[in-house]
C-alpha cells in the first residue's frame, strides 16, 4: 500500500542540521536555522526537522528539543520535528514530558522522530549515557514501548511505572516516527503503527526493500491507520547542473572526513576544490555520492520524482549542507519553483 497526497503530488520537507561554516560559529549556524526556517515556512514546505549530532564541529545541532520550540514560535503553517531524538541517549519519560510540552505549545504541529544510534562516537555516547551498562545495553523497543506508553497513560497493571503521569497530563501525544537506514526499524515502526523515514543520506542502498517491509509489517495504531512514510535525502540545487556539483564539494570533504575520523567546520568552495585528493580519496567521493541528488532546478524534479516514485512515498525530506547560507537558501528556493503545485495550499 503505497501512501498518496491527495492530488498525487510530491511533497517537500526539510531535514536541518545547522551546518557549521568555516568562518563563521554554531551560534549563527543556529541563527541561520531560524532563518531558513521563517524561508520554507512561506515556501509552503510541509514539515521542518532538526537533527541530534554531538562532538561534531561542522553540526550545531545538538539539542532538537530546544530548536524545534524556537522553529516553531517563528514559523506558522510547518510540522515542526525532531529528525531525530536518539532515544537511547534519553530517559523515555523526559522525552516523553519535553514533546508533550512542545505539543500543548504548539498544537497539532509537533512531530516525534526516533532514532536509536547515538548520533555521535563511542566515548561521546558514554558522556551522554553516563555509563558503559547503559552504552551496552541493547533495549531500544523496550525503551520506546515505556515511551509510548507515558504518551497513552497505558502501562500494564504490574509494570513499575504504572502510577507515573507524563506531564502536562491532559496534553496530546506528538505523531511518533521511526528513523532508520536499516530493515530493524522498518520492521519495528510497521509493527507498532508508526511512521517511519528512511535515511537514505545515510545509507542509500536498502531504502526500496526497507519502505516495502515497512508497509507490508504496518499494523494499524492510535498514531496512524495505514502506513506513513518518507525519505531523507541530501540535495544541492542550483540554477545550473554545473554550479550544483561545483556548490557540492564542501560535502564532499566533510563526508570524506567523517569517514576519516576528522572533523571540521564546512570549508569554501575554493578550499575544497583546490585539495589534491589522492586516488582512494576520489574513489570515496565518488562512491559517497549515492547519497547525493545535485542538479538545477529541472534536473532535480524528474530526479526526486522518479526516486520518489520508485520509494513508493508522497514526501521527500531535503537536507542541504552548503558553506554558504545564501547558498542553502537558493536550494530550497528553487526547488520550491519546480514543486510549487506539491506545495501550496498543503
Amino acid at each position: 500500500m503505497h501512501q498518496q497526497n491527495s492530488d498525487g503530488a510530491l511533497r517537500l520537507s526539510v531535514l536541518d542540521l545547522s551546518p557549521v561554516a568555516s568562518g563563521s560559529t554554531g551560534r549563527n549556524a543556529l541563527n541561520n536555522t531560524l532563518d531558513l526556517a521563517r524561508l520554507v515556512d512561506d515556501l509552503g514546505y510541509h514539515r521542518y526537522w532538526l537533527a541530534e549530532h554531538h562532538n561534531t564541529s561542522f553540526i550545531a545541532s545538538g539539542a532538537p528539543e530546544v530548536m524545534i520550540g524556537h522553529v516553531a514560535s517563528v514559523t506558522k503553517n510547518m510540522r515542526v520535528g525532531s529528525g531525530g531524538v536518539m532515544l537511547p541517549n534519553h530517559a523515555p519519560l523526559k522525552v516523553a514530558e519535553t514533546f508533550k510540552t512542545l505539543e500543548a505549545l504548539h498544537p497539532g504541529r509537533i512531530d516525534l522522530g526516533l532514532g536509536r544510534a547515538p548520533g555521535t562516537d563511542s566515548l561521546t555516547a558514554l558522556a551522554l549515557r553516563g555509563s558503559r551498562e547503559a552504552l551496552n545495553a541493547d533495549d531500544f523497543p523496550e525503551q520506546l514501548n515505556d515511551l509510548l506508553s507515558f504518551f497513552s497513560g497505558e502501562f500494564p497493571r504490574n509494570h513499575p511505572f504504572a502510577r507515573i503521569q507524563a506531564i502536562p497530563t491532559d496534553g496530546d501525544a506528538p505523531e511518533v516516527w521511526l528513523l532508520g537506514s536499516s530493515d530493524f526499524s522498518a520492521r519495528l515502526a510497521g509493527q507498532l503503527g508508526l511512521g517511519f523515514a528512511f535515511a537514505h543520506h545515510i545509507n542509500p542502498e536498502p531504502a526500496i526493500d526497507s519502505l516495502n517491509l515497512y508497509r507490508r509489517s504496518f499494523r494499524p495504531s492510535a498514531y496512524f491507520s495505514e502506513p506513513h512514510a518518507f525519505v531523507g535525502v541530501s540535495v544541492i540545487c542550483a540554477p545550473t547542473d554545473e554550479e550544483a556539483n561545483e556548490i557540492a564539494a564542501p560535502i564532499d570533504l566533510a563526508l570524506l572526513r567523517l569517514v576519516q575520523g576528522r572533523f571540521a567546520p564546512l570549508a569554501t568552495v575554493e578550499e575544497a576544490l583546490a585539495i589534491d585528493y589522492s586516488a582512494q580519496e576520489r574513489d570515496a567521493i565518488r562512491y559517497n555520492r549515492q547519497r547525493l541528488f545535485t542538479g538545477s532546478p529541472e534536473t532535480l524534479r524528474v530526479k526526486l520524482s522518479a526516486f520518489a516514485e520508485e520509494a513508493g512515498v508522497p514526501e521527500i525530506m531535503i537536507t542541504t549542507m552548503t558553506h554558504s547560507h545564501e547558498h542553502r537558501r537558493r536550494s530550497y528556493e528553487l526547488l520550491a519553483e519546480v514543486f510549487r503545485p506539491a506545495l501550496v495550499g498543503v
